[in-house]
């Protein structure tokens, strides 16, 4: 499971089109549907916080935990500019520690599909349920198997802003259902120097079924699964799903 390092830094430039406030005001609708309006909640994957902040922003007292040092010193420089009381973790998902329950965990922009064995996404969803209140609420997305097949396999995109650039390479293995993303970033230093940094990643996709099964073998009663932002079950076409589930029992 790769953490972002060298990206962290431009990140949030390069993403500036992801739509966390529509994420963040469909997440707050369904936490308030399952009478969750205030408490503690988990984010499972915050990178730089941005969702995170906007969650404190609706009232929750927020705890983010991601297993990149770099994306998190983001996160916590934000905190220190804006502070909103958030306490940051440096923490792999699939082993994840708190001190006491929490009301909800969130999880988006697919960090689940970061997850690419179905034991670690069941050792996943153990903990969340472990750590959930009675009857607390996950919330988490994913990318699908249409998404890495019609939007960005085998393809190549790139990106040049005044003081970076990035090239992002796309392998999708339809057998494994394995998605490989190669990125190049190229940072300015002085005068016309840049700095050239390669990571690799991967991520999975998972059918409905698989996810289903991982959440009753993790004790956790699987509630709904949605089209991206809407309340409407996923089509074939779907590019992003949502999934909320319940805690049932230790």
């Amino acid at each position: 499971m790769e953490a972002y390092s060298k990206f962290a830094e431009v990140y949030d430039l390069f993403m500036q089109d992801i739509p966390y406030e529509r994420w963040c005001n469909y997440i707050t609708d369904l936490l308030h549907q399952y009478g969750i309006a205030d408490g503690l909640v988990l984010e499972l994957g915050c990178g730089t916080g941005t969702l995170t902040k906007l969650l404190a922003s609706k009232g929750y007292d927020m705890i983010g935990a991601d297993n990149s040092e770099a994306m998190l010193e983001v996160a916590m420089e934000k905190e220190q500019t804006n502070p909103q009381g958030i306490l940051y973790l440096l923490q792999d998902m699939r082993e994840f520690e708190l001190y006491g329950t929490v009301r909800a965990v969130v999880s988006v922009c697919d960090s689940m599909n970061y997850l690419l064995e179905k034991e670690d996404l069941e050792k996943v969803f153990r903990l969340v349920n472990n750590y959930l209140d009675p009857k607390g609420i996950f919330i988490f997305d994913l990318k699908t198997d249409y998404y890495y097949r019609n939007d960005t396999g085998d393809q190549i995109f790139g990106e040049n802003q005044e003081n970076s650039s990035f090239i992002w390479e796309n392998y999708y293995y339809e057998e494994e259902k394995i998605n490989e993303y190669a990125l190049t970033i190229f940072t300015k230093e002085e005068g016309d120097l840049y700095r050239k940094s390669e990571e690799v990643h991967y991520q999975r996709a998972y059918d409905l079924s698989e996810i289903c099964q991982a959440l009753d073998h993790a004790g956790m009663e699987f509630i709904a699964a949605y089209d991206e932002c809407t309340y409407k079950p996923p089509k074939e076409t779907s590019e992003r799903i949502y999934i909320i589930a319940r805690e049932s029992g230790k």
